[in-house]
Formats: structure tokens, sequence, C-alpha cells
């Protein structure tokens, strides 16, 4: 299984879709540090599917 850990393309462009709170932008450009930013980032992750799905659908 090849996966890139560095790639943070995804994260990139949600810091670009909308506002985001101190916290949340500081876990997007640092990356994670425990358990509970690992949760954070998948809830962020999940947040980030659902606007580009809905921007699609527009397009």
């Amino acid at each position: 299984m090849d996966t890139k850990l560095n790639d943070k393309s995804w994260q990139k462009e949600f810091l670009e879709m909308k506002f985001h709170s101190h916290a949340d932008v500081k876990l997007l450009t640092q990356g994670v540090k425990g358990l509970i930013g690992a949760w954070r980032l998948g809830v962020l992750k999940q947040e980030y599917n659902r606007l580009k799905k809905t921007q699609e659908k527009i397009k």
C-alpha cells in the first residue's frame, strides 16, 4: 500500500474554502500532535469532503 503521509493538498485547499478557527488552522498546517488532534482532523476531512461534493454539484 502506497500512501503519502506528507500530502497536504486537501488541507491547503480546505483552508481556502471557508473561515477556520485558529486551532483548526494550526492543526491543518502543523499536523496532529495527539489523539484529540487526530479525531478533529478526521472531522475536518469529512467536512472538506462534503464541501467539495457540494461544489462539484454546483459546477
